[in-house]
């Protein structure tokens, strides 16, 4: 007695195929063996599996049971395969007779035969959707992320007895479905809005122009003046996410378990803000299961990291290569992985250890040394990756006094949008969407500077020594500034403009 049943497993965001193979020998001793090198959580499937068809009635374990993972020559994780592998050992002894073919079987069984959910099931349909199955049966709590795949019949169960009275047409249900378009009409829902930011119109503008060309952006600046304040109200300037977008960072999500029993397509841009007190690990990624990481989860969205200089030097500098290639690869003993990082980072600090360095009122008590010391946490290559470099002075008591609001998040977000726009519109023969991104070729081919512009440039290196990559970053910024107003020339105002954000001498 043998039969074969669709599942599939994670290899990063990414998925394959794999065919759960079940064969019941009617001679021998009683055994139940799971080969296809299985890992620890998925050997454990057995007493899982065993425990839920007794719970139901089913002794079917007096037989010599082998269950084969296909192809057996990568190692397999996760309690997902629990459910196929029941299905199997059910069809074996001929108590299903349905045809499966066309069906993937995700999940993980509890001992009393209820259904849980699992990690990455997104990238695990979207997979078998291109494989040619048309039906996908997994828990309940993963039918609404599952159900964003288009050309997938979608059946979310809550418990294995469903799960058999629905194969054996004894229980009638409806495929779930979504629509995506309502996950879109739901975004822009931000409790936060740039109204509320008082003065600081040097670092708005900064904030605005790193947000119109996803570039990165530092701000230095005394405690209170409102660093963070500004950084956590840039998400409600970014435009929502297109559809590819969305669905690459909900596969992320799904595959750090984040969106678990939530089942929501991720429309708006991450917003990740991880302590200062976290591992490099938990931040590039890895673990034993080479989970994705904070640079990860952030990608299409923000990283923020607040009091930059607290965190330890280790995990700065992880973030170098991420925020140089867009992607990251965690390599362990078992596998390496590939997980896309591309990601806009945003950091706030002081300017020293007291925190007043540059202070209009109150005098900073830290020594050269001290300061040189603490500013030394951001190394050389690392600045020279953040485009945007801005000192944040207290804000004036008349403009703190002032009640009435700021400009709105949403006459900012209008702005960016139709830089966005102009840049969507330049790079649509390109792999890229934002000035940020461009390479060398794009530079010069999107960024030529008159005699007039080249020469403020000159100026700048002759005083500061700039190096390719800064040279590249002013450019891009450039652009940026020149989108914003609309502008397809580059001028030497937008050079100029950009130069002020780079070099925090400027301020």
């Amino acid at each position: 007695m043998f039969t074969k049943i669709s599942s599939s497993h994670l290899v990063g965001i990414e998925s394959v195929c794999v065919d759960v193979e079940v064969d019941i020998k009617s001679m021998g001793m009683p055994s139940f063996t799971v080969v296809g090198l299985a890992e620890g959580a998925v050997r454990e499937s057995r007493e899982r599996v065993k425990s839920s068809l007794k719970n139901l009635g089913f002794n079917l374990f007096s037989n010599a049971i082998t269950v084969n993972l296909a192809p057996a020559d990568f190692k397999k994780e996760g309690t997902h395969f629990d459910l196929p592998m029941a299905i199997g050992l059910l069809k074996a002894f001929g108590i299903i007779d349905a045809k499966l073919d066309d069906t993937v079987f995700i999940g993980e069984l509890s001992l009393d035969a209820k259904l849980r959910g699992v990690n990455g099931v997104l990238p695990m349909v979207i997979d078998a959707a291109g494989a040619g199955f048309n039906k996908v049966i997994l828990p309940e709590e993963n039918a609404e992320e599952a159900s964003v795949v288009s050309g997938m019949e979608v059946f979310g169960f809550s418990t294995f007895s469903d799960v058999l009275r629905f194969l054996q047409g004894e229980l009638e249900k409806e495929p779930f479905e979504t629509n995506i378009d309502d996950y879109f009409a739901e975004a822009r829902k931000f409790s936060l809005d740039f109204a509320d930011v008082k003065g600081q119109f040097f670092a708005k503008r900064a904030a605005e122009i790193a947000a119109a060309g996803m570039h990165n952006l530092l701000f230095i600046g005394s405690p209170g003046s409102g660093k963070t304040m500004i950084a956590k109200r840039i998400p409600s300037i970014l435009p929502v996410m297109t559809i590819d977008e969305a669905i690459q960072t909900t596969k992320i999500h799904s595959v750090a378990g984040l969106i678990r029993g939530k089942g929501n397509l991720v429309v708006d841009r991450p917003f990740v803000s991880p302590h200062h007190t976290s591992s490099d690990v938990s931040v590039i990624g890895g673990t034993r299961e080479v989970r994705p990481g904070a640079v990860s989860v952030a990608n299409n969205g923000i990283l923020f990291l607040d009091e930059i200089l607290e965190f330890k030097r280790s995990v700065l500098e992880v973030l170098r290569q991420p925020m140089e290639d867009g992607y990251v690869t965690v390599s362990r003993a078992n596998r390496s992985v590939v997980y896309p990082a591309n990601f806009m980072l945003v950091g706030a600090c002081n300017p020293c250890p007291c925190g007043n360095l540059g202070d209009k009122v109150k005098p900073c008590t830290c020594t050269p040394h001290q300061i040189q010391r603490y500013r030394s946490r951001l190394s050389g290559p690392l600045m020279d990756r953040i485009d945007l470099q801005v000192s944040v002075n207290s804000i004036d008591f008349k403009d703190l006094s002032d009640m009435k609001p700021g400009e709105s998040s949403e006459s900012i977000r209008r702005r960016v949008e139709k830089a966005i726009d102009i840049q969507k519109k330049r790079f649509h023969a390109e792999d890229i969407n934002y000035n940020s991104q461009m390479s060398e070729r794009m530079l010069r081919k999107y960024c030529n500077l008159n005699d007039d512009g080249l020469k403020i440039l000159e100026n700048i290196n002759n005083k500061y020594g700039l190096s390719a990559r800064a040279y590249s970053k002013l450019l891009k910024v450039s652009r940026t500034i020149a989108d914003l107003e609309g502008s397809d020339e580059l001028k030497p105002a937008h050079v100029l403009e950009a130069v002020r954000y780079r070099f925090l001498e400027y301020e």
